[in-house]
């Protein structure tokens, strides 16, 4: 099952919503929608996660590898769950987060998804947990052998 992906871009905002798994398989299209937020003026991302329960590293790696491009990511209603992966991972100071209602609701469009195929979702899960590992040193242990099955995916 793959997230389902809303976003509005408003006053130097960038809002997405998250609604199911924030997973590998949205990986692609959450890289592509926040890309193109940024092209648009958001200079700050707003993750509303109100309706997501679960995020995987791939996901998390790929919001993380926003840090540099944006001034400011928040998450908007992260579940126990998805605090407690980012405690384990040491990337929580680098977010912020809040609760309560999202002020974008009203204008939230269905975001298109790009079709991503094998490959493009295998390098972007590469590149992510690449990320995760050079952010915390502390996740080498952890994804160094994921790291490296990708790798050897990709060169086949």
């Amino acid at each position: 099952m793959s997230a389902r992906l809303q976003v509005a871009v408003t006053e130097g905002i960038a809002c997405i919503k998250v609604s199911g798994p924030a997973n590998f398989a949205a990986g692609v299209d959450f890289k592509t929608v926040v890309n193109q937020s940024c092209e648009k003026g958001g200079r700050v991302l707003l993750l509303d996660l109100t309706d997501c329960v679960n995020m995987d590293s791939t996901f998390l790696g790929i919001l993380m590898s926003m840090t540099n491009r944006l001034d400011r990511i928040e998450l908007l209603n992260p579940s126990d769950r998805i605090i407690d992966l980012l405690d384990s991972l040491g990337v929580m100071e680098l977010l912020t987060v809040g609760t309560g209602e999202n002020p974008f609701d009203a204008k939230l469009q269905e975001a298109e998804s790009t079709n991503a195929n094998k490959r493009a979702l295998t390098e972007a899960s590469l590149e992510a947990h690449k990320m995760l590992m050079e952010i915390n040193p502390d996740n080498v242990p952890k994804f160094k052998e994921v790291a490296q099955f990708l790798e050897e995916d990709l060169s086949k």
